[in-house]
């Protein structure tokens, strides 16, 4: 007598099997109606499955300081440059091109926000990101060098198709923190994805990097494919604290 086909032998199956499009052709083949759509409806709910796993994964990966997403996001702050606007920022239609934003405006203005929720949205999407506040990367970098792993952690930062970098200016960088800061940036042109946000103009960033020539390499780089946001208004965290 044959045994039936337990729920545990079909797992142990599933778990040894890649399926190749012969097998599915074939299976599809051979079935009813009924067994096709069973079928269909296995495949869907995989490759469902791989994709939520890819995205917590990747949203892991990402170190968000703060769970962020666009819903309810207030784009009214916002002045976007002429014939772009919150749909093409939703998009993420800039990183096909490895285009990259930069967020300008005072504190409080949304800046932060919108990039956190822009990185969860790429992973939701399966596309690698990260995000460092400007300090944070610089201290990275530097114990990477430091111990002799800067090659490695860089390559390891490429693999990411979208980078933010948060608070730019608000802290000063040193030399060396500032040269470190610049590979970043130039190794991303036309490959990856930057997004900075800042208060700063960029005729301030030379004070930054400590040096106006490097300030203006980088700017060059990121302005070629770049798009400015600028973030007007009053301070949300200001608007709604409980202390007067």
């Amino acid at each position: 007598m044959i045994e039936p086909i337990t729920a545990a032998d079909i797992i142990t199956a599933g778990k040894a099997t890649s399926l190749t499009a012969t097998v599915l052709a074939d299976w599809a083949e051979k079935g009813t109606p009924k067994q096709r759509e069973y079928l269909h409806g296995l495949l869907i709910a995989e490759q469902q499955s791989r994709h939520s796993a890819r995205s917590a994964r990747l949203l892991r990966a990402a170190k968000l300081p703060m769970a962020k997403t666009l819903e309810g996001y207030d784009w009214t702050s916002i002045n976007f440059p002429e014939g772009y606007g919150r749909d093409r920022v939703r998009s993420l239609d800039f990183m096909d091109t490895g285009g990259d934003l930069v967020f300008y405006g005072d504190v409080g203005t949304g800046k932060t926000h919108l990039a956190c929720a822009l990185v969860a949205h790429a992973c939701q999407r399966g596309i690698p990101a990260r995000f460092f506040t400007t300090a944070s990367l610089v201290a990275h970098l530097r114990r990477a060098k430091e111990s002799d792993r800067l090659d490695k952690e860089l390559a390891s930062l490429g693999k990411n198709r979208l980078l933010v970098i948060d608070e730019f200016g608000y802290l000063p960088i040193d030399t060396e923190g500032a040269r470190l800061l610049f590979q970043v940036i130039a190794d991303a042109y036309e490959k990856r994805s930057l997004i900075l946000t800042t208060n700063l103009a960029f005729s301030q960033w030379g004070a930054v990097f400590g040096d106006d020539h490097m300030a203006a390499a980088v700017i060059d780089r990121i302005v070629h494919h770049g798009r400015l946001l600028h973030f007007r208004g009053e301070s949300y965290r200001v608007k709604h604290a409980l202390m007067s």
